[in-house]
């Protein structure tokens, strides 16, 4: 398979050329990695106006995914508010305001595009306890847009979720599609699902997002922005302009080169699965032999309920670090590890062998405070270019939430800007550990 922008690299890498433009390192430094390292010089196409290298490679990509695929430098974040943003764009040239239903427990990013893009959004509430829970059926779905008032111009979901839920999106497309609705997708959890048949695109989605470095071979920050064949025809065309509105004019060509050396990863991918696959599920079951509870989701991913081995999440990720073994995430409730097919056998035998050292304790009893849709007193937008002020928690119940400050992992907020911190909310942030918010100045004149 061709790699044009890995090539491209190489050849000028080790050409001994007089680097009279940017980057200022000139092609010298410690790293090692500096002299691959270059702007839009002659040769190199330019990622918002790809007709080279670029283009090739995305090509190759495109008939991987089955999509018209582009790429980003900037992670997932980049590619899912190009893709809100040619919704609105769909919206507005339909005569009509974009109004987006969304599954609630999206990516903050969904909300500094609402804030940026200034779209309606309309909720729908998990199933679950946890707000990083993001359960939603088909029929949640037609339930929702049967007794619409006015229909959404998309539905937006988040598949696989932080904890490794997937939902059932082939039938939830179909479910859109029945009331001419598009479906957007989240899926920078899923990239590695294209080699097994359910990738969001395949399944039906109309665009998605990927991450290629959470779960494939790329760089961090490599990502992509996939159009479906049967999106509106402006989101293809318009897909680069979009891009361009939120991206840097100075994307990394590592991280490009990534993206393309991704190609031929993806290429052999599905036989990697095949073996890493089966050894991921063979440690799952040896750990719920040994008394964890693992829950059910994507394959890659190992989702622990702490608390009914008798631990917090984050007590078993300090365990497991003071072991060797780094997790992805860790919560008051859950403890999350993330494999690969890049994963080898030495990685999940210190996985298993840090886990089963630690013993099991008393169950803890506490429960997440249940999740509930506060009230929104103030639009996305207005709420974050609202004065502001941060206060603790216990200051804030009655106030306006401003700004999503949630960090990541999960990045996923349990308020958004607009709503009211409300008693439920309150309890959640108390439980979470969250200290401080930040909240609408009230006008005391």
């Amino acid at each position: 398979m061709k790699t044009p922008i890995w090539d491209f690299l190489k050849e000028y890498g080790d050409g001994g050329y007089a680097r009279a433009h940017m980057p200022g390192h000139k092609g010298r430094g410690d790293m090692g990695l500096e002299k691959y390292d270059i702007t839009e010089i002659k040769g190199a196409d330019s990622l918002f106006s790809a007709d080279g290298i670029i283009a090739e490679s995305e090509g190759v990509a495109s008939e991987l995914f089955g999509a018209k695929t582009f790429f980003s430098t900037e992670g997932s974040s980049h590619s899912i508010r190009a893709m809100l943003y040619l919704c609105v764009k769909h919206a507005h040239e339909s005569g009509k305001r974009c109004k987006i239903l969304a599954a609630r427990g999206v990516h903050k990013v969904f909300v500094s595009a609402a804030a940026t893009l200034d779209f309606d959004i309309e909720w729908l509430m998990p199933r679950g306890a946890s707000y990083l829970c993001s359960g939603l059926t088909p029929e949640d779905v037609r339930a929702a847009l049967s007794s619409a008032e006015e229909l959404p111009t998309a539905l937006y979901v988040t598949s696989p979720n932080y904890l490794g839920f997937c939902l059932d999106i082939k039938r939830i497309a179909e479910a859109c599609h029945d009331f001419g609705v598009l479906l957007l997708v989240d899926n920078a959890h899923g990239a590695y699902l294209v080699a097994l048949g359910e990738h969001p695109i395949e399944l039906g989605a109309d665009a998605a997002s990927d991450s290629a470095h959470k779960t494939l071979s790329a760089l961090t920050g490599g990502a992509y922005l996939h159009i479906s064949k049967n999106a509106p025809s402006t989101f293809e065309s318009e897909a680069r302009s979009a891009l361009s509105l939120f991206g840097s004019t100075s994307p990394s060509y590592l991280i490009l080169a990534s993206l393309d050396l991704a190609n031929p990863y993806l290429e052999s991918l599905r036989n990697k699965l095949d073996v890493t696959i089966p050894k991921i599920h063979a440690l799952k079951d040896r750990l719920t032999s040994a008394g964890y509870t693992v829950l059910k989701g994507e394959p890659l991913k190992i989702t622990v309920e702490a608390a009914k081995y008798g631990y917090t999440g984050e007590e078993l990720s300090e365990l497991l670090i003071s072991q060797g073994v780094y997790p992805e995430f860790a919560d008051r409730d859950y403890l999350v590890l993330m494999l690969s097919a890049s994963s080898d056998e030495c990685d999940i035998r210190t996985i298993e062998n840090a886990l089963i050292k630690i013993p099991p304790r008393a169950p803890i009893l506490d429960t997440p405070p249940a999740i509930s849709l506060p009230d929104a007193k103030m639009r996305v937008r207005d709420a974050v270019l609202s004065p502001s002020e941060i206060l603790p928690v216990s200051e804030c119940e009655g106030r306006i939430l401003s700004a999503v400050t949630v960090g990541c992992p999960p990045a996923v907020p349990i308020l958004v800007s607009g709503e009211v911190v409300d008693k439920p909310s309150l309890d959640a942030f108390k439980y979470y550990g969250i200290k401080t918010l930040s909240v609408v100045k009230e006008d005391k004149t």
